[in-house]
């Protein structure tokens, strides 16, 4: 009974919260909270935790995986916190601390995802250090991302969707990647900023269980770890953002914040094959439509969103261009935060695979 109340607290506080457009909670002034601000200094084991004192805060991977057949998989596992006000943390039923989680897996038969909610305070969600043997822990219920020592990598992933049942083991070899100036990333000329890092160089193994089949899986992974108060101008509808592993061992992160007047705001970082990057300023990167596909978004609904693009980098005055397609169109989350997330490929002079998302559509 105390938690079916819990549940129900916190769909009412979530609809609160991300009433009428729900992206408007990305645009609103952060008032009371921290600012984002240049020259932070980012401090790891640290600032691989959470926040509070900012408003919004995600961990993300992302994964391009291919079983013993030859047959390709994508993982998406996403942990969100919220704080509802910036009145400080507080423990237990109090806490003004929600937390939300995603978890979406493309197979060869088609694409799947859940989505689920927690309230702070209380232990059912979190990142932290585990009390038991002091290990990075990010968590909501039986959904656990356990990393060896004191921060995400190299981890343990552990999440099921549907019934699917997913374990991936991660390992890295390159220094983390602070993206904009230091991890101070830029989202509008108008000072709008979060601190950003990452982690392109991710390789995976594990094991998928569906049914009665134990299927073996390895590939590339992605990492994002980003905080802020306010990621959004007041005349930014949302974003559209790259991720690729090119051919060559290099990897890209690119991503567009859309104003309503069309003068986007661009940004991006090239990493190399070890780890040193490369920041990139608006005037480096331009994206192109070429087409809109119909996409299904739920409720015998559907609009046209930009699947395949053409997408071009000055890298240290030498361009490159790629046409990326997504591998599957049906890849829309109809979650509280509405977005489509999926695997891409890029034809170009270096080819690469990846992930996309487009949100605020």
């Amino acid at each position: 009974m105390i938690r079916l109340f819990f549940f129900l607290l916190s769909v009412c506080i979530v609809n609160l919260v991300f009433a009428g457009d729900t992206y408007d909670v990305l645009r609103s002034k952060g008032v009371g909270f921290s600012p984002v601000v240049p020259n932070q200094v980012l401090v790891f084991p640290r600032d691989h935790f959470s926040h509070p004192k900012y408003r919004i805060e995600w961990w993300y991977l992302t994964a391009n995986l291919t079983d013993s057949k030859g047959r390709e998989w994508g993982v998406h596992w996403t942990l969100f916190r919220q704080a509802i006000n910036s009145e400080g943390q507080s423990k237990g039923w109090v806490s003004n601390q929600v937390w939300m989680a995603h978890a979406a897996l493309s197979t060869p038969d088609g694409f799947i995802y859940n989505e689920r909610f927690a309230r702070g305070g209380i232990g059912q969600a979190g990142v932290g250090l585990n009390a038991k043997d002091h290990q990075f822990s990010a968590w909501l219920d039986d959904w656990l991302w356990l990393g060896s020592e004191s921060g995400p990598l190299p981890g343990e992933l552990v999440f099921n969707v549907k019934d699917y049942q997913v374990h991936l083991s991660m390992k890295v070899g390159t220094p983390w990647v602070l993206n904009g100036v230091n991890g101070y990333s830029l989202k509008s000329n108008q000072g709008q900023a979060s601190y950003y890092y990452s982690q392109p160089h991710i390789s995976l193994t594990g094991e998928i269980q569906h049914g009665d089949q134990n299927i073996n899986v390895s590939g590339q992974g992605w990492m994002d770890h980003e905080w802020s108060s306010q990621p959004l101008a007041d005349n930014q509808s949302g974003w559209d953002w790259f991720s690729l592993h090119l051919e060559d061992g290099s990897a890209l992160m690119l991503y567009r914040l859309r104003h309503d007047n069309g003068k986007h705001f661009y940004s991006g970082t090239w990493i190399e094959q070890d780890g040193r990057a490369t920041a990139l300023a608006s005037d480096d990167i331009d994206f192109k439509i070429l087409e809109n596909k119909p996409v299904d978004t739920g409720n015998n609904k559907s609009k046209f969103l930009p699947m395949v693009w053409s997408v071009q980098v000055n890298k240290l005055n030498k361009y490159h261009q790629w046409r990326i397609e997504a591998n599957d169109y049906k890849h829309w989350l109809n979650t509280v935060y509405p977005y489509w997330e999926g695997p891409i490929v890029a034809h170009g002079d270096i080819p690469g695979i990846g992930y996309m998302e487009i949100t605020g559509r």
